[in-house]
């Protein structure tokens, strides 16, 4: 959608959450969250930690999840993928920083220093939060 929509949405209480990260901007609409939850599905949203301590604020029963790597890790995958200027790279690293920072006002911190074991840890910790939310219903 044009800056301008955005705007206009954001000033009309449209969104969830929204920021702006690196220079882009994003956010979750509501309309799409009822969309989901009225088909009795549960939304599982992938967010910067601003909008997901947001959401967490304004949802009920909302559960968070921080996904940590350890900054030389995260370093080594970021030159590895190529698709970064140097200062890129380092702007990247000095946010990851001070999104770290964050990561104690999470129910949840996954470190993601191995990948798949990572994954093993998410889905664990999806599969334990949506149960005990079907077994209160």
């Amino acid at each position: 959608m044009s800056g301008e929509e955005f705007d206009r949405r954001v000033e009309e209480g449209e969104f969830l959450e929204h920021v702006t990260f690196v220079r882009q901007r994003s956010g979750t609409l509501l309309s799409e969250i009822e969309r989901i939850s009225e088909k009795g599905k549960a939304c599982l949203l992938e967010l910067e930690p601003t909008g997901a301590i947001a959401v967490r604020d304004r949802v009920p029963g909302s559960v968070t999840i921080f996904v940590d790597a350890p900054l030389a890790e995260l370093e080594r995958r970021l030159r590895e993928r190529a698709t970064e200027s140097a200062g890129e790279i380092d702007e990247r690293l000095e946010l990851a920083r001070k999104q770290q920072k964050l990561a104690d006002e999470f129910h949840h911190v996954v470190e993601n220093d191995d990948v798949m074991r990572a994954v093993d840890e998410l889905e664990a910790i999806i599969d334990h939060e949506l149960a005990g939310k079907l077994s209160a219903s």
